[in-house]
């Protein structure tokens, strides 16, 4: 029987292996926290290899994910589908071994974890969707969601300040049920964090000392080479339920490296051959590379024990389904994924009393009106903001606070963690069982932009709720007012961006962005009132294609292209220019992304080619339009930053009138 020690090293030499055949890699973090991983890995671990989507496994996360090759080794090892080819492959075209970690690559890979910090964050969320995906459907006897949720994370992810917000927020919530392992190996890329030398060092923080002051239960000092203590200090943080845990392990980087062991040299970069050869003598390990021997196999292989779990689990959730056959079902659509099965029906009758009623409101008020018209035919929503509710208008009748007893709640008071806030939706909606929506103002985007990206890299359908969308911002100032944050958001790779003009369109971009499994979508709405616009039912079905005719007489002279509050200013501009006898056609765009994927006649049905003569209005940057109005159109836009004054005053200022859209679409024709 091979030792635990047998059993790291198989990890220690895969990853030296595969980072040095790449010649590109960072083979210190898995040399070093070998031996936790192993007694993680082969003691507690609820997994199982042949079914890498089990409702109740345990959630396994690398937030220092420049170690991918930890985890890639610990999925080869221990069973999953990811032969050693893949390993032989690390960091090449089209492997299922990526450079770091990445949702959807690799059968065992929870999130992608690239960008330090973010890893920890979608913890959180994990760890928040279990507790309250046990709140909501345990009941006395049947404990059907019941598993941990743990995370590895280094130096870079606790200096990176989207930790703070989210380690904050965990030991506020108290989730006890998320296990954090610090490696304490005092390097990061520049040398040593705490200083040597004539270094000061960059990272003097007591850590054990900052997690207690968050609430968290800590367990300091534990040597990351010692089975023994790790084993202890996770059973230790196991029985505290009431708080999350860190355990703090003090770790060697590179451990076993004779020569660069404990040094930068081996964070990230290959060991090179000749120090590769002396590291397999350093550790006894004297097989070629990529070999591991059977019995090393067969210590690590967890598929028996892992359908052995499941099979356990499965039998506990007949009884659950015998005895509560609706709440079993219902659990079943929501970890699939599905909506209701009347969902599109009961949505759709929404939208159309919605267009009946014709109200003016601003359009951070109809996504609130929306939210209370589809909140009770999703059980799944669990929403939030960034301290702003009562101005994002994110509650709806049905909330109830996640944190409250029985944690059975669906709406998460984020606190002003904007950036922690979206990656933790993006760890909830991985987790499975929910679909979060999460808001701030629009100008606030910035902190959580890269939250953003990560939730479209993964093709996360988590929905972001931005309000104050403009200038109309008011009497704040620049500060608060976005110019540039639409239109970069459109920028992103697979994000679908929605800013409608109403409250018709603001139901419709919600129902689409319920309606998307693929990717995450962006609803960005007003704080002024916007007025209803007359349509047709042809019209309302084709809001959802992103773009569509909103007014037009006949064969037009022009086209006037607008978004968001804009398009009142278009309607009216495009009436005021038919009193002079041109035949003005409206497009409202809500949605460039979506308007993007339509086939080209629906969008030469809406933009004929033959009508050259265009116009583009929108509170923005104007960079993103050129391509609707080509070099000879106009864009009413806004190139500059705000000023702070009353919105109607601001909108005239920047020459959002009727008469300046008039006027520009004269000088076009």
């Amino acid at each position: 029987m091979p030792s635990r020690r047998d059993l790291a090293n198989a990890i220690r030499a895969l990853s030296m292996d595969a980072v040095q055949k790449a010649n590109s890699g960072h083979p210190g973090a898995p040399m070093g926290m070998a031996d936790i991983a192993e007694v993680l890995w082969n003691d507690f671990l609820q997994h199982n290899p042949t079914n890498p989507k089990w409702a109740n496994r345990d959630r396994f996360i690398l937030s220092n994910g420049h170690g991918s090759m930890l985890i890639y080794s610990l999925l080869h090892l221990s069973g999953y589908n990811l032969p050693i080819e893949e390993l032989k492959q690390f960091r090449q075209l089209h492997s299922q071994t990526p450079g770091h970690p990445e949702y959807g690559y690799t059968e065992g890979v929870e999130t992608t974890t690239g960008p330090l910090g973010q890893g920890i964050t979608n913890a959180v969320g994990f760890a928040l969707a279990e507790r309250t995906l046990a709140g909501q459907f345990n009941r006395p006897g049947h404990d059907i969601v019941d598993h941990h949720t743990y995370v590895f994370l280094g130096d870079g992810c606790l200096m990176e300040g989207i930790s703070h917000e989210a380690c904050s927020l965990a030991g506020s919530m108290g989730l006890g049920k998320l296990i954090a392992f610090y490696d304490d190996n005092n390097i990061s890329i520049d040398g040593e964090v705490r200083g040597h030398g004539n270094v000061h060092g960059w990272f003097h923080d007591d850590t054990p000392k900052r997690f207690e002051a968050y609430g968290w239960h800590v367990i300091p000092k534990v040597d990351g080479h010692d089975p023994e203590a790790v084993r202890k200090a996770i059973e230790e943080a196991k029985k505290v339920t009431d708080k999350p845990s860190i355990i703090c392990c003090q770790t060697i980087i590179g451990f076993g490296s004779p020569n660069k062991q404990g040094k930068e040299e081996c964070h990230g970069a290959a060991l090179g051959e000749t120090e590769v050869a002396a590291t397999r003598e350093q550790l006894g390990w004297p097989h070629a590379p990529f070999e591991i021997p059977a019995d090393i196999r067969a210590g690590w292989d967890a598929k028996a024990k892992g359908e052995r779990l499941e099979r356990a689990w499965n039998e506990k959730f007949a009884a659950y389904k015998a005895a509560y056959p609706e709440l079993a079902a219902e659990f079943e659509r929501r970890m699939a994924g599905e909506l209701p099965k009347d969902w599109h029906e009961k949505a759709n009758a929404f939208i159309a009393a919605v267009n009946d009623k014709g109200e003016t409101i601003a359009s951070r008020k109809a996504s609130q009106n929306a939210l209370n018209g589809f909140g009770p035919l999703l059980p799944e929503l669990m929403g939030g903001s960034a301290d702003l509710a009562g101005s994002n208008l994110t509650l709806w009748s049905g909330c109830k606070d996640v944190c409250a007893p029985g944690h059975d709640g669906n709406y998460v008071y984020y606190g002003v963690r904007e950036f922690g806030m979206a990656a933790i939706m993006n760890g909830i909606v991985l987790h499975g069982g929910f679909r979060p929506y999460g808001a701030t103002f629009l100008m606030f985007s910035e902190y959580a932009r890269n939250a953003l990206r990560m939730a479209a890299l993964m093709k996360a359908p988590s929905i972001f709720v931005f309000t104050h969308d403009s200038i109309g911002l008011g009497e704040d100032g620049p500060t608060h007012q976005p110019v540039e944050q639409t239109a970069t958001l459109r920028m992103i790779p697979n994000m679908q961006v929605w800013r409608p003009c109403d409250a018709v369109e603001s139901a419709v971009s919600w129902k689409a962005a319920i309606d998307r499994q693929d990717g995450p979508s962006t609803l960005i709405f007003s704080r002024q009132n916007l007025p209803h616009m007359a349509r047709s039912q042809a019209q309302i079905d084709a809001i959802s294609k992103g773009g569509y005719v909103l007014r037009d007489e006949g064969t037009p002279d022009a086209i006037i292209i607008a978004t968001g509050s804009e398009v009142e200013l278009a309607v009216k501009a495009a009436e005021a220019l038919e009193a002079k006898g041109k035949k003005i056609r409206v497009v409202s765009m809500p949605s460039t992304n979506v308007f993007e994927a339509q086939d080209q006649a629906y969008k030469d049905s809406v933009l004929p080619p033959s009508v050259s003569k265009r116009v583009v209005v929108e509170a923005g940057v104007t960079d993103g339009w050129w391509k609707y109005v080509g070099s000879h159109g106009r864009i009413v836009g806004l190139d500059r930053f705000g000023e702070s004054a009353p919105a109607g005053q601001l909108f005239k200022e920047f020459g959002f009138t009727v008469d300046n859209v008039v006027a520009n679409v004269e000088a076009v024709l």
